[in-house]
């Protein structure tokens, strides 16, 4: 029996979090999982697992094996799928994490798109806002919505991303005029928590490019844009939205942007994945389908928008 089967079978019992799970999912039976585990110990003579009647744990040999093994096995499993990506369809199952934001908008149409073009894949979708570490999660891709810092992953951007300072025309004929970005100080602002920092600030540049910030207030404060989008069109607030969010609204004019030469610019929409040397085909085909997806329907930057008088 070759190493890498008695690998697999640890790997197995690992994630089944026990013998009897692992059979189960796997279609083995308990004993012959049970036989591979205790010949990959003998092979490294050292205890990879503690065995009980009623507990099962990993040894500190153990985490770290199967640390590095599960790592190996991607890689061995990613290099098949390139092997045989010209010869079978995309297939398998993969998991990604996305913001809540983005699958709540229209953007979020390219993920069930290529679902459609791919029948024999299966896409688990988790859907949140706060920052996921892809390799300790067990995810294959990740997208997100920000100015990527230096985070060990491999990114590739799908499509350049915005803010707009928002407002309905009745919000506006009531609370304006608004002449220059500290004058939000003064009107209701709804705080996206997304998007400003410490939620009682914005953060602004001015046209040559030096950073400020105004002080900010208003009566919601919540991390979801699509509730934010609902306080602007009700006048309630000027509202911090996503491009991909306030397109809609802005083009038909339903929504006013502001001060649109002072908001932040150099975000994207990324897809970020591990750092791994094969990236696994079925991967590759949703990063690339996605990056023709924002080509061709031009998800974001809404032009020509209308902008108020400042």
């Amino acid at each position: 029996m070759d190493t890498l089967t008695r690998i697999r079978a640890f790997i197995d019992v690992v994630e089944a979090e026990g013998f009897s799970a692992a059979a189960r999912k796997t279609g083995r039976s308990k004993a012959l999982l049970s036989k591979y585990v205790r010949e990959l110990e003998d092979e490294l003579g050292a205890l990879l697992l503690n065995r009980t009647t009623r507990q099962f744990s990993m040894t500190e040999a153990g985490h770290t094996y199967y640390r590095s093994a599960a790592d190996i096995l991607k890689e061995i499993d990613n290099l098949a799928d390139l092997v045989r990506e010209n010869n079978v369809g995309i297939r398998g199952k993969i998991r990604i994490t996305v913001p809540r934001s983005f699958t709540d908008a229209e953007v979020g149409q390219s993920l069930i798109d290529f679902a459609l073009q791919h029948p024999d894949l299966s896409i688990e979708i988790v859907a949140e806002d706060r920052f996921v570490d892809l390799i300790e999660e067990g995810f294959d891709l990740g997208i997100r919505v920000t100015r990527l810092d230096d985070s060990g992953m491999i990114a590739r951007k799908l499509a350049d991303f915005r803010v707009y300072a928002c407002a309905s025309p009745s919000f506006l004929e009531k609370h304006g005029p608004l002449n220059q970005p500290q004058d939000l100080a003064k009107v209701p602002v709804l705080i996206d928590t997304n998007n400003t920092r410490g939620h009682g600030s914005l953060r602004l540049r001015q046209p040559d490019g030096e950073a400020f910030t105004v002080a900010i207030s208003g009566p919601l404060e919540v991390n979801s844009p699509q509730t934010t989008l609902r306080g602007a069109l009700s006048g309630l607030g000027v509202a911090m939205l996503p491009d991909f969010v306030a397109k809609r609204y802005l083009e038909s004019g339903e929504l006013i942007s502001l001060f649109e030469d002072y908001m932040p610019s150099g975000s994207g929409i990324y897809a970020v994945y591990p750092h791994r040397r094969y990236l696994p085909a079925k991967v590759r085909a949703l990063v690339d389908f996605m990056h023709n997806w924002f080509k061709r329907n031009g998800a974001c930057h809404p032009n020509p928008a209308p902008s108020a008088e400042t």
